[in-house]
């Protein structure tokens, strides 16, 4: 892949998980990072561990939800050539404790924030620009955090809907939808691990890097005829059948 220095990808959640994995892939893919993040010390661990591998990236510390500041953040991009809307938050809640304040703060963080970044982001974004947004397999239904599903259900029409919007513009905008992920806040369940692996059809979870490396197509330069799309990333658990069966 043939990619300039100068053309940088913001990945915001990047400080941990799912989008430090994501910063390092696309790292290796030759963009320049920007790691944002609300956490100023995991953020700077992303880059630490970058600048380990002589790859190009800063950290920058702001609040999603806050339009002035991810304004400042897009400004700061010389050439903006990704966005990978990742940062979101996850609870669970019995739906019939959930209030809706559950639901406005879950929309806030992991959909509107999103358009925020996407509608400043393509203002600045030359064509063939990317915008890849994470998505959840949640999307379908599952039970105990109807107002998570709700937003990620959002979150796939959203990515939709953009992509027709920046269609004209050679913008990209496409979506990818993990299932059950290692990462870290996950293991320290440890309680219905193996159970979560008897349900995969593989029999094994996945990992942070599964989700980069399908970020990874989104962004690739020559995916520039794939738009609109949610890809499911997920060892199969969405077909249907177990490890088990």
């Amino acid at each position: 892949m043939s990619v300039q220095k100068t053309q940088t990808a913001i990945v915001t959640g990047a400080g941990s998980g799912i989008g430090r994995a994501i910063a390092h892939r696309l790292a290796a893919d030759g963009f320049a990072i920007v790691v944002a993040d609300r956490a100023q010390a995991p953020a700077e661990e992303t880059v630490r561990q970058l600048h380990e591998k002589g790859y190009e990236a800063r950290a920058a510390v702001l609040d999603i939800t806050d339009p002035v500041a991810t304004q400042a953040l897009i400004d700061s991009v010389e050439t903006l050539q990704v966005l990978v809307n990742n940062a979101g938050i996850f609870t669970v809640i019995e739906f019939d404790k959930l209030t809706a304040d559950d639901f406005r703060k879950m929309y806030e963080i992991n959909l509107v924030a999103m358009f925020t970044l996407s509608q400043q982001a393509s203002r600045k974004m030359p064509e063939g620009g990317r915008i890849v947004n994470l998505c959840s397999r949640a999307a379908f239904g599952a039970r105990h955090y109807a107002h998570y599903v709700a937003s990620k259900a959002a979150v796939a029409g959203f990515t939709k809907a953009l992509a027709l919007e920046l269609g004209m513009k050679q913008i990209t905008v496409n979506a990818v939808a993990p299932g059950i992920i290692q990462t870290d806040m996950l293991l320290e369940r440890k309680d219905g691990l193996d159970e979560m692996r008897a349900a995969q059809p593989t029999g094994k979870l996945g990992i942070p890097e599964d989700i980069a490396h399908a970020v990874s197509f989104f962004a690739d330069e020559r995916a520039s005829f794939v738009t609109g799309q949610v890809l499911i990333v997920d060892g199969g658990r969405s077909v249907g059948g177990t490890a088990a069966f």
